[in-house]
């Protein structure tokens, strides 16, 4: 069986949490516009705002923001596969990582991910907490874009227009 196809059989559709609100074509893209010194304001195609900045203050800064979406992608992925099965009575993803500053250049070192996640007793927590092993290892191998595309590595390109 492809990875694709055991993909469907596990979460009953290609990536459902996608489907929803999400372009049909691959592309994605958020614009990032300067509010003030230090601050930002991210907006995507779909009108949604986040802000950020340098950490001067408690918004999260861009380290913050890219920790979170890699948490955030893995736990849709795990939150969907294991609420079929029972509804969490907690649910705490949490990730971390070592800020690196040397020759190399900024970056961040052993990123982790942990979930903390507590089912009620019965058939469907058992069933949820069963799952949940395969659940965080999908999403790690194959479904979370963001951690995929750490992993993976993927190359940056800038440019500067007029």
């Amino acid at each position: 069986m492809t990875d694709r196809r055991q993909d469907r059989e596990f979460n009953g559709c290609d990536h459902v949490w996608q489907s929803s609100g999400m372009p049909v074509n691959s592309h994605r893209t958020v614009t990032i516009t300067r509010m003030s010194a230090g601050r930002y304001r991210a907006v995507n195609g779909r009108g949604g705002t986040l802000d950020f900045g340098t950490g001067d203050v408690s918004d999260f800064t861009p380290v913050e923001l890219f920790l979170a979406a890699i948490g955030g992608c893995t736990a849709v992925d795990v939150d969907l596969f294991a609420t079929r099965r029972a509804e969490p009575d907690s649910f705490v993803v949490e990730v971390g990582g070592d800020k690196v500053r040397d020759e190399g250049g900024n970056r961040m070192e052993e990123l982790s991910v942990t979930f903390r996640l507590k089912f009620p007793d019965g058939e469907g927590g058992d069933a949820a907490r069963a799952l949940l092993p395969e659940a965080v290892q999908r999403s790690h191998d194959r479904l979370c874009t963001v951690s995929r595309t750490v992993e993976l590595g993927t190359h940056v390109r800038t440019r500067i227009e007029p």
